[in-house]
């Protein structure tokens, strides 16, 4: 497995234990980090994943059940609702990966973990939101400015005190 396609992995490992248990976020990372070993530019990408998606995560799945309505979210299997947040954040708010790039990884990711059918599904879940990403972007970009926490204030993209979604052009 590549080296950033490991940490996602641990991103989606982490977002789904805390999606299936309501586990703290903070306590989830710090065992899955210490669990896998990647170096500290890996385990950061990792953590702004985690980090990025969580607070966002209701506007995230609002955009996935829009341009996938013939998936209803409370049907959509845990993993896979994990994996598309991932892909979404990732183009749609840090915005540092090739759309293209964001596409494969999730079906890897999907390809891994994921039922016969998830690599299928995220793949054109992904390319309907795909065609939205502008619009998606704008969104986000006027309702995630606000830090996450006051006491990391770290930004919906994962970065300590940034103020907009990373690569904003």
């Amino acid at each position: 497995m590549k080296s950033r396609t490991r940490a996602r992995s641990v991103a989606l490992q982490a977002l789904y234990e805390i999606d299936l248990t309501g586990h703290p976020a903070g306590a989830v990372w710090e065992q899955r980090s210490s669990e896998a070993e990647l170096d500290d530019r890996l385990a950061e990408f990792a953590r702004q994943i985690i980090f990025g998606v969580l607070p966002i995560h209701a506007m995230l799945d609002g955009f996935i059940a829009q341009y996938a309505p013939e998936w209803p979210m409370e049907q959509v299997a845990t993993i896979d609702r994990n994996i598309l947040r991932i892909a979404l954040w990732e183009f749609a708010v840090y915005r540092n990966t090739p759309l293209k790039v964001v596409i494969n990884e999730a079906v890897e990711l999907a390809k891994t973990f994921g039922s016969d059918s998830t690599p299928r599904f995220v793949n054109g879940v992904l390319g309907s939101l795909a065609e939205h990403q502008n619009e998606i972007r704008q969104y986000l970009n006027a309702h995630i400015n606000a830090p996450t926490s006051p006491n990391n204030s770290t930004s919906a993209n994962g970065s300590p005190g940034a103020d907009t979604p990373s690569g904003s052009k």
